[in-house]
């Protein structure tokens, strides 16, 4: 996925002369092809993230348009204050990319590990978040976070995630991205969990359960129009996220919930549970430890239809 936000990088700052890169002293080589060609707009501002964010403000005040670059842990949790007072206060157009988001790099320990990134910059005014489901996702996410007037956290994988689209789809920020269609429950996966959503989908589907499957890529704002004809359509919604169940996307549908009449629709959310994993692992490892496997998330699923016989469907 990083391979593909560098080669969308290029692309954009083709047509564009006010894209600059800020780099937290990673992706040297990731970025050649780009300081080959403007070596004059990559800034490598070594391991000082916060002061990264707050030069990027400054660069987007002066009418430039800053990406900084690195680390999701690093990126958001570190940086908090210089993105909720340098970027979001001012309302600039900086787009912050947090790569191996989630437990991408769960074999370097919870330092390393982004599962809070979304709940602490969802409570940030103004802030639009944008997890792609794939690397095909990532180009047109790119371009479309281009085009907005204010701060953007792009949420990227590591390396090696699964392609799920042929061809890079359309992308508009804050409509959900139709994957597969199903009648019965529907699946709103947020980020590189859309290969295991699918992968969940197919093993609902053999059990007889005919599963829709959404690459919900915009966390923030939500799509209020497609959620209240989700929560309508079928008979069980569940969002899937590697991320704390606490303040990510299934937070924010929850919210939203919680402000409507009852839904036909039963809602069940899949996402790293509340608390730290004290062992060493990779991504897969983790990912088995906190339900989020294909056979984790159907039977969460199964469960909730059983103890919702009813429902639209």
């Amino acid at each position: 996925m990083r391979n593909a936000f560098a080669a969308a990088l290029e692309a954009v700052a083709a047509s564009d002369p006010r894209v600059v890169l800020l780099s937290g002293d990673i992706g040297n080589r990731l970025f050649d092809g780009f300081k080959a060609r403007w070596p004059e707009r990559f800034y490598n501002c070594g391991v000082a993230e916060a002061n990264l964010v707050s030069v990027a403000a400054g660069m987007a005040l002066c009418g430039l348009r800053p990406m900084g670059y690195t680390i999701a842990a690093f990126m958001t949790t570190r940086c908090y204050e210089q993105i909720r007072v340098d970027v979001c206060y001012h309302k600039l157009p900086v787009i912050l990319v947090g790569t191996g988001a989630g437990l991408s790099y769960a074999n370097n320990g919870p330092t390393h590990q982004s599962t809070e990134d979304l709940a602490i910059l969802r409570a940030l005014p103004g802030m639009t978040i944008v997890c792609p489901g794939d690397a095909s996702e990532v180009g047109p996410a790119l371009s479309a976070a281009l085009a907005l007037d204010g701060p953007v956290y792009l949420r990227l994988g590591k390396k090696g995630e699964p392609r799920v689209h042929d061809a890079p789809p359309a992308v508009t920020l804050g409509e959900p991205l139709a994957v597969r269609a199903g009648e019965q429950v529907c699946l709103l996966a947020c980020g590189t969990v859309l290969p295991l959503a699918l992968a969940a989908a197919d093993q609902l589907a053999a059990g007889g359960l005919s599963t829709a499957v959404f690459s919900h890529h915009t966390v923030k704002p939500l799509c209020e129009p497609f959620l209240a004809d989700a929560f309508t359509r079928y008979r069980v919604v569940a969002t899937v996220e590697e991320h704390s169940v606490i303040g990510g996307l299934g937070s924010a549908v929850a919210e939203w919930l919680a402000e409507r009449e009852r839904p036909a629709a039963r809602f069940c959310r899949c996402a790293v549970p509340d608390e730290f994993l004290h062992a060493a692992g990779d991504q897969h490892y983790y990912r088995q430890q906190f339900g989020l496997t294909p056979e984790a998330i159907s039977a969460r699923v199964r469960a909730t239809c059983r103890a919702y016989p009813g429902g639209n469907k």
